[in-house]
């Protein structure tokens, strides 16, 4: 009997196609996973039985036909709950939409749906996104797989988990200020927060527009390029979409990296944890060990990161969140939780009058220095090295109850957003026993060049091969 447990896509796939194993079959063992373990782990918020079912044997009705299937056919996959899919329900983890179930795809769907994956189900996570931990979900926050006293990282909380745990071969999420980069740091997981505009954000449910971005978890590199191949593009319905070329991420990814001039910004290292300064440190020994070059470089105005953040995404969710009003959509308002109405709040109070130019306007002015930070340093070197989080997860209900020490939680990771580059986290080893990433750091459209050294690198550690015991 094959053994169907920590399979990467490469390997499930090669499985597929060879007829070892039916994607019924595939299907069915990681459905069976869900029942056993979602119960504890609290991953998924609905469970696509049926529909993966009828899924798999359409795709194994294919696979008998002989058809010519991409390597995602038959590939059991995840979706976070933000993401509309058609017939089945997607509650953004609120009460507000707890029984919404949507008419449409959204255009990752229906991307992934043309290359025949099966939908396992909607995956936990911050209500609306909102949040660092997993925890302001309102259906109950999803556990660490590594340490179920620990949070799993948010938003994309219940995303994360259902692939570090073996719940399903990949997973989506959003990445409005760290959503996918904190979870898979928090996971062991390698998780793309992608240049801004470089996936299709029509469908999902809005947090803040102009720093969301559209990526997805998955165990190993080379899995995570394959899904860009068939999710990234230009997208009619999304004004934001780059018409820029879409490459094959995973061809030619074991190139290496001699000579790349890899930038390790001193900011990111001021003041870090002195275990986590040493696993980064050890990250950029590797990195120079398979050919690269380390350059120590500034990215001066990454202090205002954090309360430029947190001024620009309330005000764009305080806008976003105005349809949810029980009147044109959804149940009534007094269904949001205390995330959300803080974040509201603030938003209306930044955008209001009087308040407009001390404090929207001028954090949109930082916002040009960031972004002028990250675009002159990639004038000196290739890509950028840094933390992905202050640490290893920490315990469930640890901060909670101090909002501005969960929005500490992404010092490492807005920045990014706020600049638009794309960002991958990688597995960069453990403390405690518990899995810490590290974020290789690119200008617009690297993506390639990212997965390029993140590959090296996976191949060189493989910290991925270490799994949580559930």
């Amino acid at each position: 009997m094959i053994d169907l447990q920590n399979l990467t896509i490469k390997e499930a796939s090669n499985l597929l196609s060879s007829r070892k194993v039916s994607a019924v079959e595939l299907t069915e063992a990681y459905l069976a996973k869900i029942e056993k373990y979602n119960p504890s782990l609290n991953a998924y918020l609905t469970v696509n039985k049926s529909g993966a079912i009828e899924q798999a044997e359409k795709v194994d009705k294919l696979f008998s036909q002989k058809a010519k299937l991409s390597p995602l056919a038959g590939i059991p996959i995840a979706f976070k709950d933000m993401f509309s899919t058609k017939g089945v329900r997607t509650t953004a983890a609120s009460k507000v939409l707890e029984n919404y179930i949507p008419v449409y795809d959204a255009t990752v769907v229906s991307k992934l749906n043309g290359q025949n994956v099966i939908n396992l189900g909607k995956t936990n996570q911050d209500a609306w996104a909102h949040g660092s931990s997993g925890e302001n979900s309102d259906f109950g926050p999803a556990k660490n797989p590594y340490d179920t006293n620990r949070v799993p990282g948010g938003s994309s909380s219940g995303s994360a988990v259902s692939v570090s745990a073996d719940l399903a071969l990949a997973a989506t999420g959003t990445d409005t200020g760290g959503s996918i980069r904190l979870p898979a740091s928090f996971c062991n997981l390698v998780g793309l927060k992608p240049t801004y505009g470089r996936v299709s954000r029509y469908g999902i449910i809005a947090m803040a527009s102009s720093l969301d971005s559209v990526g997805h978890f998955t165990k190993t590199v080379w899995d995570n390029a394959l899904i860009l191949n068939y999710s990234a593009g230009f997208d009619t319905n999304d004004a934001t979409t780059s018409q820029s070329k879409v490459e094959n991420y995973a061809e030619g990814i074991e190139k290496g990296i001699k000579g790349l001039k890899i930038g390790l910004p001193k900011e990111y290292l001021d003041g870090l944890d002195p275990e986590t300064k040493e696993l980064v440190k050890k990250a950029a020994g590797f990195l120079e060990k398979l050919g690269a070059k380390i350059i120590d470089i500034s990215l001066p105005n990454t202090e205002y990161g954090v309360a430029t953040y947190y001024i620009i995404q309330p005000s764009e969710v305080s806008s976003n969140l105005a349809r949810y009003d029980g009147i044109r959509f959804a149940n009534p308002r007094d269904k949001f939780g205390a995330e959300a109405k803080r974040r509201i709040i603030l938003g209306t109070y930044t955008l209001s009058s009087g308040y407009y130019d001390a404090y929207y306007l001028k954090a949109m002015k930082v916002r040009r220095l960031i972004v002028k930070d990250f675009t002159d340093a990639f004038e000196k070197v290739d890509l950028i090295l840094a933390p992905t989080s202050t640490g290893p997860a920490f315990k469930l209900g640890e901060k909670v109850d101090d909002p501005l020490s969960m929005y500490l939680a992404d010092v490492y990771t807005v920045n990014i957003n706020i600049a638009g580059v794309p960002s991958l986290n990688i597995p960069g080893g453990f403390i405690d026993n518990l899995p810490v990433g590290i974020q290789i750091i690119g200008p617009n459209f690297s993506e390639k060049l990212i997965y390029q050294t993140a590959f090296a690198f996976e191949q060189e550690t493989k910290f991925y091969e270490r799994t949580p015991s559930i």
